[in-house]
């Protein structure tokens, strides 16, 4: 199957019951048993259920793994990630990444002597600098959030099978429909599936695909033990958003390139983030590893104005001020009040969330409407 039809399809069968089209809310917590160990493959809906185990099938086809997992949402994913780590075990990150993310390494795994070490990669050889011995878990996020860097996942992915490390891959911003992190090497994939896999801001939750039947094992293995997983209602909501994932995401793109230009001509926006300009950093690799350069533009104003900014976001009517992404109607954010405040103020602007900074997910509405509505808003 070609993506567009893994969306509706992949991983998919009509349910044996009754032959549902689609699968079946299975709100139950437990399974009937003819005898003890005899069952149809359900015991217990912590480990087990036909909902949830319907939307693992489409995540693992989306993403071209064998093996898939839904968590209740993206931080329980990345948790069961670093689950698979011993204290003095070391990982190296990109610098520049979700707060959420940088607060769970920082201020739960290092109490649990996990060390983390915060890099730009846009510099790959700056990688191989802090491998040792105790070095486990290269976490990339590309486009990153919500500097929009680009980060080479092949070459990084030969970095780490030279060295004999796991590599997981963020996917959240792209989505499988623009990037394939484990077709590029990753071994790991990552998603906020609250985001665009969702696509409708009505669910949270998270996901990881794998290809590797040990790791898969030990994975899934945290996720019954740890037992943060999703519901049956979600699962069911996610799998209905991943239907219309391929057709959203052109829009997406579409409505992204249309915003990203018109700040980059507004004679009040200093700089533009979005790597479909040829200056973005690393352009040429999103342009590479990625079908199209997605939906997500940050931008700031002249003269890096904190009460500037936060006019301006206050002064929006399509765009919705709100944290999160990835749904259809456009949301505006300020990172550095918002899905970065967790990160201290000097750390954040070495990456360039500065006070000004304005992050866009842009939606699926007309862009006419959505450029009108920046245009008044900026003034």
């Amino acid at each position: 199957m070609k993506f567009n039809t893994k969306t509706i399809h992949g991983g998919q069968k009509h349910d044996a019951a009754y032959g549902s089209v689609m699968p079946p809310i299975y709100q139950t917590t437990t399974y009937a048993q003819k005898s003890p160990g005899n069952h149809k493959g359900y015991e217990y809906s912590r480990t087990h259920n036909p909902t949830r185990h319907a939307l693992e099938q489409s995540f693992a086809s989306l993403e071209n793994g064998n093996y898939g997992l839904a968590f209740g949402s993206g931080l329980a994913a990345i948790d069961a990630v670093l689950k698979l780590l011993k204290p003095g075990d070391e990982v190296i990150s990109t610098n520049d990444l979700y707060g959420g993310t940088y607060r769970l390494f920082t201020k739960i795994y290092e109490d649990f002597g996990i060390k983390f070490h915060f890099i730009g990669m846009g510099d790959l050889d700056k990688i191989e600098n802090y491998i040792n011995e105790k070095t486990k878990l290269i976490w990339v996020e590309t486009p990153t959030n919500p500097m929009m860097n680009i980060i080479d996942i092949k070459a990084v992915s030969e970095i780490s099978r030279k060295y004999k490390l796991l590599l997981a891959v963020d996917n959240t911003f792209a989505t499988p429909y623009l990037q394939q992190p484990l077709d590029l090497g990753a071994d790991i994939v990552m998603h906020s599936a609250t985001k665009y896999l969702g696509g409708h801001s009505d669910v949270v939750m998270g996901a990881l695909v794998v290809r590797d039947k040990q790791l898969a094992e030990k994975l899934f293995f945290i996720q019954n033990a740890s037992g943060a997983i999703c519901g049956p209602q979600d699962a069911f909501l996610v799998l209905r958003g991943i239907k219309t994932l391929h057709v959203r995401m052109q829009r997406h793109c579409e409505n992204g390139k249309t915003v990203a230009e018109f700040l980059m001509s507004h004679p009040k926006i200093e700089n533009v983030y979005w790597p479909g300009f040829e200056n973005h950093p690393n352009h040429d690799i999103a342009k590479s590893q990625m079908k199209d350069f997605g939906g997500m533009v940050s931008f700031t104003t002249k003269g890096n104005n904190y009460e500037e900014a936060i006019k301006i976001v206050e002064n929006l009517k399509i765009f919705t001020l709100a944290e999160s992404l990835g749904g259809v109607e456009s949301l505006a954010g300020h990172p550095a009040s918002m899905t970065h405040a967790s990160i201290p103020k000097e750390e954040r602007e070495k990456t360039g969330v500065v006070d000004s900074l304005i992050r866009l997910s842009v939606g699926i509405e007309d862009k006419g409407d959505l450029i009108n509505d920046l245009k008044q808003a900026i003034g």
